[in-house]
């Protein structure tokens, strides 16, 4: 599995990230409110995986080693989230 908790508490996407991995990234993402993900290793993500991310609203240690998630998903995680 590529989505796991880090010894430091960040929730990691290590390696290829396929749709298998978006319900124990969901799972980690909501009982770990406060931690922030860290996907510098990931060299692909599912678009669910994406998904999830970006709705999850969380600090998030970047850009990925894909070139696609770096140049275009990372920049609209690493933007300012609206205050509600």
């Amino acid at each position: 599995m590529s989505v796991r908790l880090g010894e430091d508490g960040a929730i990691l996407l290590e390696g290829p990230c396929p749709i298998e991995d978006a319900e124990a990234l969901l799972s980690l993402l909501l009982s770990h409110p406060q931690a922030r993900v860290d996907w510098r290793a990931c060299e692909s993500a599912h678009t669910a995986v994406v998904q999830l991310l970006l709705a999850s609203a969380r600090l998030v240690d970047g850009p990925p080693t894909d070139d696609f998630l770096a140049r275009h998903i990372n920049p609209a995680l690493s933007r300012p989230k609206p205050s509600a």
